[in-house]
């Protein structure tokens, strides 16, 4: 993440001390300025947490897929374990940006003292499920040098003849990072299933497979978030209406989406096995009610946070004499 003037950075964040700066300054700011300058908001919200819905603990225990799980009953314009609307889901989104940006400052600062954890959100969702809104309100308010984005689009030639995973494991973050996978090895058990693009017992297997490589990653240090954005036909085709509507959006419209919707049904059927077959304790699937952009933003981001905030995530002791340091930098 191209680390800005990380020094100056790291004096004013997460500091005690006569010249550091209050991170709730810093995130008042921030809010306001995503705000459009609405200053009274913006400090309502940096004063407080998100606030949850009665009875919710958290979004991740609203949102993860446990066992009995029926994708067709999660009504894709509902918002679990969120209490406000859209104006303050805006503000929440806004006002969290400073402790996300903190906490992924300190994954990546133990990196570099021999620190080996790291973490891979991956997003899956349909066409226009809001993938790209998510790389650029929630991953996009982190420093870039700390984030790995990686799109998986049709395998090419070369990666055609590999194992379906070979290209995955290509793009896994390295320690200290956040890798984040705009769709991901799950398109080898939802188009290839959809489109009978392999052998029925291939693509079953591969189940399995994927428990099992997961498995892995978890053994070596990497928490993993693995989101599906749930949008209805209804709200996609609203999407898609729109995208032909606007000349501005033009450059997003993809006649395949319709190919694909004609498909919607058998996609919706991949989707509830995959979360059947693929959500064990230690890599559980989050599905997160799409139809409402703001909304899905919000739970990611918070989703992101919440994971972040169970790995303890610490400054590194310095390895040097800092009073002396301090000493000698006073006379130059």
């Amino acid at each position: 993440m191209g680390k800005k003037d990380k020094d100056s950075k790291k004096s004013g964040k997460g500091k005690k001390g006569k010249d550091a700066k209050d991170p709730k300054d810093k995130a008042l700011k921030k809010a306001a300025k995503k705000l459009k300058g609405d200053q009274a908001v913006a400090e309502a919200v940096v004063q407080s947490t998100v606030e949850l819905a009665d009875g919710a603990s958290s979004f991740t225990e609203a949102l993860k897929v446990t066992e009995g799980f029926v994708l067709a009953d999660v009504d894709p314009r509902s918002t679990p374990a969120y209490a406000g609307d859209k104006a303050s889901a805006e503000a929440d989104l806004a006002a969290a940006d400073e402790e996300l940006d903190e906490l992924q400052e300190r994954l990546y600062a133990m990196s570099r003292e021999g620190g080996t954890k790291k973490v891979l959100l991956v997003i899956q969702g349909m066409d226009t499920s809001g993938k790209g809104g998510i790389m650029r309100h929630v991953v996009g308010s982190v420093d870039p040098q700390g984030v790995e984005i990686t799109a998986f689009k049709a395998p090419t030639a070369e990666e055609k003849k590999h194992p379906f995973l070979w290209r995955i494991r290509k793009a896994l973050p390295g320690p200290g990072m956040i890798g984040v996978f705009d769709r991901s090895h799950y398109e080898d058990v939802l188009v290839v299933r959809v489109h009978d693009l392999v052998p029925r017992a291939q693509w079953q297997r591969r189940y399995a497979t994927i428990n099992t490589f997961e498995q892995g990653l978890v053994d070596d240090d990497t928490t993993i978030i693995k989101v599906m954005l749930h949008i209805s036909a209804d709200e996609q085709k609203d999407r898609l209406a729109e995208r032909l509507e606007r000349p501005d959006k033009h450059w997003k419209y993809n006649p395949r989406d319709l190919d694909e919707r004609e498909h919607w049904d058998d996609y919706q059927e991949a989707y509830q096995v995959l979360l059947e077959r693929c959500s064990p304790e230690h890599a559980p699937w989050f599905v997160v009610p799409a139809d409402r952009k703001w909304y899905a933003r919000l739970a990611v981001q918070q989703l992101l946070l919440e994971h972040l905030r169970t790995l303890d995530l610490t400054w590194p002791e310095a390895d040097f004499d800092v009073e002396a340091e301090k000493a000698r930098l006073a006379e130059l």
